[in-house]
Parts: structure tokens; C-alpha cells; sequence
């Protein structure tokens, strides 16, 4: 049996490095490779700390080096954990890993109750960046409740497996213009997904490092309702570039969007919210355009928005059609010419022009990796 460590390197090349989306290789975890005899000994650093990531990696590197060089190879494999570097005067609790050189721009859309129309927003979002000419995908994160893939007409399509640099990824289902991944393409419709919260931030790591996303421009991730596990996921995996929380004007919404952007502000967190959209803002009968209703009150994001010192980034009325294109897969904002499509297209342009003064007056996007418990506590007022 005759094999060097060229044939070891590119059999750790289908091992992604944990958390980050790439080969061990590729991303120069792999540090030194010792042969003696049919004796390999693995060295390889990891910024993954957990005892789960460390046996995991172990397991994959002897798996694929006895199925691509030699089953009679005896592996040994030392890993350490490399500490990411705290910059001087930074947040102790707050270290930054490597931001994701394929997708530009990451987005969370996020809402501190449920109810309030956060996935109708975000699938129209992305069909007006779509029409304005952006590469833009679609992260359904919201694991208990998944409805893009229902939004976007695509609810009996599953993901097909295609090799990536020798890796097996899904490839994200498209439709009018927009790449989508999304829970419901997997779980039964008929069933309720009873998930703790690390079995959903498992499948989420999955649906983001696994899936082809190829170059985008924009990625949207609607996040479930609430500040909980997945958020606290989404941001510890992907370095988002900022959020848009949604909210109706009523104040018992107010309260929980108010928290939903506490939460991305938390020092420990430090996502910049780029807006609130106040969402079923007032009531338009179709016949009756010019009339408006506030069954739900008035103003009441757009005066939260000035409250706390942050963007109101526009409205959007409750409109019949609006529910009505969302259920048959047909978003409003495919619409050419309407009075909705005109609203949709509005927000739109205002998320990205506050998106690209954050981009000029913050450092580049990075991952926020939370290494004490006090960066999961409540969220301070």
C-alpha cells in the first residue's frame, strides 16, 4: 500500500471545517500531516470550542481517509482548539470570526411577535430586490412555522443534491428570480416539527453551509417570531450585515417589536437594525383606494422607529389581494404598476440605502461568536 500526503489532502478536501462553511483545506485548518508506515497522524485547528464539534471532525477525517486512500490506514487525529483573536478594547464576550465571501449582503428579518406578516414582508422584499436586478436567495429559518416555499409557488419542489468541490450540497429552489431553502421543503405539512432548540439551529447550520447558494448580492433570512435559540443560531453561524424588524401599529405588538431590536443591539450581539417596517399600517378596500382605515391604530412603528433612534424604513396596508397572492404562491410585488407593488418597492429601497450607510460607516460583516452565557441573557432595556 503506497499513498503520501497529497492523497491525504485531498481526501480531507470533502470535510467541511465546523461553523464554517468551507474545507478543512480550503480554510487552512489543516496544519500538518505525518505518515509513518500505514500510521497517518491529522493535525488540524478548529474555533469551534464544543466537545461535539471536535469528536465530529475526528470521526470525519478517519472516515475519509480509510474510504478514499486505504481502509488499512491507522488514523490519528490531534485536534486543537484555536482561540479567534479579541481585538484591544473590544467586547470580551464578543469574538468575530470570518465573514462569507459568496454572499455579499445577509439580512435578517425578524419580529418580536408573531402574526405580523414578517414572511409576507420578506418574500416581497426579495422579488423587488429580484426585479431590480439583485442576485437574491431566501433562507426560511423560521423551523416551526416554515411558509416561503408556499409563498413562492414551490411547496411540492425538493432540493436536489449536486457536488461542489467534491462535497454533496443542496441546490436551492428557484422562482421568479429568487433562490429558496426552506425547512417546509422537508418536513410534512400534515405534522407539527417539535424540535429543542439545538435539533433546529442542526438543521438551519445545514440548510445554510450545505446549500449551493452560488454568488448573491442579498440573502434574506426570516427568522421565527420571538428572541430565542434560532436568532441567537443565525448570528453565532452567518455574519449578518444587519436586521429589519417588522411590526403592526397596535402597542402590544410595539412591545415585542421593541424587544426584537433590543435584542439585535445587545452589545454582545451587535447587529445593526436598519429599520422597522410597520406592516397591515391601515385597512384599503380594493374599490375604494383613496379610504383608509387604522383598525389597528396609527403610526405606532413609525413612532417607535423615532423612539429608539431608528429608521422607519416605510408602510404597507392591509389589503385583501396581499393574503390573497400569498396563498396561491403569486407575491403582490410581482405586480407592474399597483399601488402595492409601488409600497413594496419603497421599503425595498429604503432598507438597502440605510444597508449601504451601514456598509460605509461600520467594519465588514463578520460572524458573531458568543463565548460566555452573559450574551445569551435578557435583553436589556
Amino acid at each position: 500500500m503506497s499513498f503520501n500526503k497529497q492523497d491525504i489532502q485531498k481526501a480531507l478536501e470533502t470535510i467541511t471545517a465546523p461553523g464554517e462553511g468551507k474545507s478543512l483545506v480550503e480554510n487552512n485548518n489543516l496544519k500538518n500531516v505525518v505518515i509513518f508506515g500505514n500510521e497517518v497522524i491529522v493535525e488540524i485547528t478548529i474555533s469551534n470550542p464544543t466537545l461535539q464539534a471536535k469528536k465530529k471532525v475526528e470521526l470525519e477525517i478517519t472516515k475519509a481517509i480509510k474510504s478514499n486512500v486505504s481502509e488499512n490506514i491507522d488514523v490519528k487525529v490531534n485536534v486543537t482548539v484555536e482561540k479567534p483573536v479579541v481585538k484591544e478594547n473590544s467586547n470580551p464576550n464578543q469574538i468575530r470570526g470570518k465573514e462569507i465571501p459568496n454572499i455579499k449582503n445577509i439580512i435578517a428579518i425578524a419580529s418580536g411577535k408573531g402574526g405580523v406578516g414578517k414572511s409576507t414582508i420578506t418574500a416581497n422584499k426579495a422579488i423587488s430586490l429580484a426585479k431590480m436586478g439583485f442576485s437574491v436567495g431566501v433562507l426560511d429559518a423560521d423551523v416551526y412555522g416554515p411558509s416561503q416555499h408556499i409563498m413562492f409557488d414551490v411547496e411540492k419542489a425538493r432540493p436536489l443534491s449536486v457536488k461542489v468541490d467534491g462535497r454533496s450540497k443542496m441546490k436551492p429552489i428557484e422562482n421568479y428570480g429568487v433562490k429558496l431553502l426552506s425547512l417546509g421543503f422537508f418536513t410534512d405539512p400534515n405534522q407539527a416539527v417539535i424540535w429543542r432548540g439545538p435539533m433546529a439551529s442542526k438543521a438551519l447550520n445545514q440548510l445554510i453551509f450545505d446549500g449551493d447558494w452560488g454568488e448573491l448580492d442579498f440573502l434574506l433570512i426570516d427568522l421565527p417570531p420571538g428572541t430565542g435559540d434560532v436568532h441567537l443560531s443565525i448570528v453565532q453561524a452567518l455574519p449578518v450585515n444587519g436586521a429589519v424588524v417588522v411590526s403592526t401599529p397596535q402597542n402590544i405588538a410595539l412591545a415585542d417589536a421593541k424587544k426584537g431590536v433590543a435584542m439585535f443591539q445587545q452589545e454582545n450581539i451587535n447587529v445593526p437594525v436598519l429599520g422597522i417596517v410597520e406592516n397591515m399600517a391601515y385597512f384599503t378596500p380594493e374599490e375604494l383606494p383613496n379610504n383608509k382605515y387604522y383598525i389597528f391604530g396609527k403610526d405606532g412603528a413609525k413612532n417607535l422607529a423615532e423612539d429608539i433612534n431608528t429608521q422607519f424604513l416605510g408602510e404597507i396596508p392591509l389589503v385583501q389581494s396581499i393574503r390573497e397572492s400569498g396563498d396561491v404562491g403569486h407575491p403582490v410585488a410581482l405586480q407592474e404598476g399597483t399601488i402595492l407593488e409601488e409600497a413594496f418597492n419603497k421599503i425595498t429601497k429604503e432598507m438597502v440605502a440605510q444597508l449601504l450607510k451601514r456598509n460605509e460607516n461600520l467594519p465588514p460583516t463578520e460572524v458573531v461568536r458568543i463565548t460566555t452565557m452573559s450574551g445569551c441573557s435578557s435583553v436589556k432595556k
